[in-house]
């Protein structure tokens, strides 16, 4: 099954590269697509035993990609479908995998989302009441807010929950304007800080992507993650004990030319804002190297880098960063596509970071939670993930033990910050 899927897959990629677009059902008479010039003709149907037949179709070298328009059927054989093949926005194969399905709609144990994106929802008490009740579907009992409120936005928001019975149901971080960071910038920052944590904030963030990415400098020139006139900041948060829930860049593909090898091309050519050429933006490796000098440069201050700082693809730099970063825990948002397709691995590092993972969701749709509980909670097998633009791969279960599952769900993010309800948790 899984080798079908990958030489389906394969030959979508190798279209793409062709320029193919969306189709309708052939015709009868539609010719096959042909051999690309120069290369070897294809021998008729049925040139051999076996499946597909053998002795037809272009040779290649080891180590050489098909070409354009064409799989590889055969070690070092390629050929061109029969049929004009669809888009790959089109082909959607429907599994035949017949296993054991554990859908969870509730997690297993009460659960903090430390990285909510309520909206609107939070501005009055009837939104925050259809908020809640979704939480309640879903075994999610605290939301914190990481809109990056501050000054009269938080504190009227904060007036808003106090007024209702969800006092204990919702926390919010307050935001930090990098804007004009020059001269005097960072005395404002802090007094504003200050205010904001006397209204209610219990950490700071999500600081976004732009810093770095985008936010200038009073001087006109790029905001570095790691520039000194922030120093003052991350010092102030760490005098204050609040946690710094930082989003930086994206993740590495949308760095990388978008080709038929850049397996996140299907969403770069639907979202334009996602893409960061290298005549306009910083490097992948040199934001992460500002946030990391950062991160080392302020030893005392507690940060949590959102979507597992985008390591998820590659665990061992992850686990490299916290190793050399004891100030630095993580979280799970948006990122479970890469942590459901290598189960092994995942659970492994699960494990051994227990005390440093927190979870998050991000984007606030309740009926994509559940896939998160499925992969965590249960031993399934290849099953959907939620946005297939993100991932055409499938998923698998984790199994966490109790014990892992209580911190990342709740424990690491209570020890993390103080300000979050303390009692009434699961022992």
């Amino acid at each position: 099954m899984h080798v079908s899927v990958r030489s389906a897959m394969i030959a979508l990629v190798c279209l793409m590269g062709s320029g193919v677009v969306a189709q309708q059902t052939p015709a009868p008479q539609t010719p096959a697509p042909q051999p690309p010039a120069g290369a070897a003709p294809q021998g008729p149907p049925g040139g051999g035993p076996g499946r597909g037949g053998r002795g037809r179709g272009i040779q290649i070298q080891e180590g050489e990609e098909c070409p354009a328009g064409t799989t590889e059927v055969r070690p070092r054989t390629c050929q061109a479908p029969s049929m004009p093949p669809p888009s790959i926005v089109d082909y959607r194969p429907k599994s035949t995998l017949v296993t054991t399905v554990h859908k969870v709609p509730k997690a297993k144990f009460p659960v903090v989302d430390y990285h909510g994106h309520p909206g609107q929802l939070l501005s009055t008490p009837e939104g925050l009441a259809s908020m809640i009740a979704s939480l309640d579907s879903l075994n999610v009992r605290v939301l914190v807010s990481a809109d990056n409120m501050s000054g009269d936005r938080l504190a009227k928001t904060m007036e808003t929950i106090k007024g209702t019975q969800y006092n204990d149901r919702v926390r919010i971080l307050a935001g930090i304007d990098f804007r004009n960071v020059g001269p005097g910038w960072s005395e404002k920052a802090i007094q504003q800080l200050e205010a904001d944590v006397k209204a209610g904030a219990v950490g700071v963030g999500e600081i976004s992507k732009s810093l770095g990415l985008s936010i200038m400098k009073a001087d006109g020139t790029r905001l570095k993650i790691d520039d000194p006139d922030l120093d003052p900041v991350w010092d102030a948060c760490a005098r204050l004990n609040l946690p710094v829930f930082i989003h930086t860049a994206d993740p590495q593909e949308f760095f990388e030319p978008i080709d038929n090898s850049n397996e996140r091309w299907l969403e770069l050519s639907l979202f334009a804002e996602r893409r960061y050429p290298a005549d306009r933006f910083p490097r992948f490796e040199e934001l992460m190297g500002e946030r990391d000098r950062m991160f080392k440069k302020h030893p005392k201050t507690k940060f949590v880098a959102a979507h597992m700082a985008w390591y998820a693809n590659d665990l061992g730099r992850l686990s490299k960063l916290l190793d050399e970063m004891p100030n630095v825990s993580t979280e799970v948002g948006a990122v479970l596509y890469d942590i459901g397709r290598q189960p092994r691995a995942a659970h492994d590092f699960f494990v051994k970071y227990q005390d440093r993972l927190l979870f998050g969701k991000d984007a606030f749709q309740p009926e994509e939670y559940p896939y998160y509980w499925r992969v965590f909670e249960t031993t399934d097998e290849y099953f959907d993930y939620y946005r297939n633009y993100h991932a055409f791969w499938k998923l698998y279960g984790v199994d966490l033990p109790d014990a892992v599952l209580m911190k990342l769900y709740f424990q690491n993010a209570l020890k993390l910050t103080p300000g979050l309800p303390q009692t009434g948790w699961p022992k």
